[in-house]
């Protein structure tokens, strides 16, 4: 079987590659969601060199530190050719691995390396120990640790005094930008249009394995119910696989806050309302994880006079795939399994037009650089750029703006992010001008309306020049 398509990761790859200047052993870490590349890119990095991956056990109601010791000294028998031990210490198969590591250019990854350590307490400590003692010995050896689990490598390994000045490099892998995701939808053969390929992003966003189950042959449709609405469906298996992986006994809790954002923003009070809790570390806890996850954002909104960062701040479910799925698949999950479920016109699906526009704007702030070029805005030009928001008080107006841009030129893009089938019309003006008439700003600065869009503005729109610029994002993914 031909494997998916490598893309992108230029900037990631270009880090790794500094390393290989170096006169002394690196250890990286890398972290970043579920299914989001964070192996394939190591592969491609290590291909060229002596390499060897081992991978942690996926965590079940039976794992025990052995069963996670028998599996490593398995995969060091199979790509070594060493005999399989019974070892009861980590220590012992650090060493053993370090007598084959000990010269020439070698990249070894510990895959999934929360499942393989985090039953064993001494664990890490026996590691940092391979390392000082026997690893970077070898002037030439690379060792990454990686993980989906971020908060777990945050904490354990990133802020642990332990790998404290060990670690050469951390990467935290993202989603794919939007010309990569069409470069890879291009190479898979797909003859989508623009629009079609939007939405399809708008359900798999960034994510590569994602991206690479979709069928070129398909139609966004087609693709969409194949992948998402059929019991088969990786998408319809996908998210508890990834809930009960990352989050084991706490999943309940996890997908109840990020259910409690399905519909937009929220506040911290709102979600502890929403939730029928009281304000407490747990909880903010439970959400700094899922942010380290990767599958909420934290938007902070910000002092226009001062360009200071303000205390006030939204949640953001930005995984598309996440909303989709708590939306329309986990509640008609026994219609699927069923074979009653009717998907026979996306359009057609409950609230289906502001689900659309949530996903499409996680696009947008996902490739802000994009508007950032289209705006000929350099990047140390941007004092601050988030969604934003105003409070309502009653001297101010409440307000909330898609997505502000703030530079020291004291000019204030005002972006309206629109997603729909039909072309933007006249309504989008006095739309968008009362949301700069509320807006409170300082004397001396300007307000530029910018509109991002996907299929089309009508002549009514252009001829009022009312935007100082319209960005059409389907241009960007036009055929290569």
């Amino acid at each position: 079987m031909t494997p998916a398509p490598f893309v992108g990761r230029k900037e990631e790859l270009r880090d790794l590659n500094l390393l290989l200047k170096k006169k002394t052993s690196s250890l990286v870490v890398i972290k970043g969601r579920r299914r989001i590349g964070k192996s394939r890119l190591i592969q491609e990095f290590g291909a060229k060199y002596e390499f060897y991956q081992f991978t942690g056990l996926a965590p079940t109601k039976n794992s025990t530190i052995q069963s996670q010791l028998n599996e490593f000294s398995r995969q060091i028998s199979i790509q070594t050719s060493l005999p399989e031990l019974i070892a009861d210490d980590w220590s012992k198969l650090f060493l053993l691995l370090a007598t084959k590591i000990r010269h020439g250019r070698v990249v070894v990854l510990f895959d999934e390396i929360s499942w393989m350590g985090s039953k064993d307490p001494d664990f890490l400590g026996k590691l940092k120990n391979a390392w000082d003692m026997y690893f970077k010995q070898n002037p030439e050896l690379i060792l990454i640790l990686c993980g989906s689990v971020s908060a777990w490598i945050e904490k354990n390994i990133l802020s642990s005094t332990g790998f404290m000045g060990r670690i050469s490099l951390s990467l935290n892998l993202k989603e794919l930008y939007l010309q990569e995701c069409n470069q890879f939808l291009v190479e898979l053969g797909s003859k989508a249009s623009p629009y079609d390929k939007l939405k399809l992003l708008s359900i798999t966003g960034g994510i590569p394995r994602y991206i690479e189950e979709i069928q070129a042959s398909l139609t966004a449709e087609e693709n969409i119910k194949r992948l998402c609405f059929t019991p088969k469906g990786i998408l319809f298996r996908e998210f508890n696989d990834i809930f009960s992986d990352l989050f084991s006994t706490r999943s309940e809790v996890y997908k109840t806050i990020v259910a409690a954002l399905t519909e937009g923003n929220a506040e911290y009070n709102d979600i502890c309302q929403a939730l029928d809790v009281s304000k407490s570390g747990y909880l903010s806890e439970h959400l700094d994880n899922l942010i380290q996850s990767g599958f909420i954002s934290r938007d902070y909104t910000w002092n226009l006079k001062t360009g200071a960062e303000a205390r006030l701040s939204h949640y953001r479910l930005s995984d598309n795939y996440l909303r989709f799925y708590l939306k329309y698949i986990e509640n008609n999950r026994s219609k699927i399994e069923q074979g009653h479920f009717n998907s026979r016109s996306l359009s057609n699906l409950p609230g289906w037009e502001p689900l659309i526009g949530l996903q499409f704007e996680n696009l947008v702030l996902n490739n802000r650089k994009l508007i950032w070029e289209n705006l000929s805005i350099y990047p140390e030009e941007i004092i601050s750029d988030n969604p934003f928001f105003q409070r309502k008080t009653a001297r101010t107006p409440g307000c909330q703006i898609d997505y502000l841009i703030h530079t020291r030129f004291n000019n204030l893009y005002v972006c309206e992010v629109k997603f729909s089938k039909h072309k933007v019309g006249l309504d989008i003006l006095s739309e968008v001008q009362q949301k700069i008439d509320k807006l409170k700003r300082p004397k001396g600065f300007s307000c530029r309306p910018v509109l991002i869009h996907v299929n089309g503005v009508t002549d009514e729109v252009l001829a009022s020049h009312f935007f100082d610029t319209i960005i059409d994002f389907s241009e960007l993914l036009g055929s290569e």
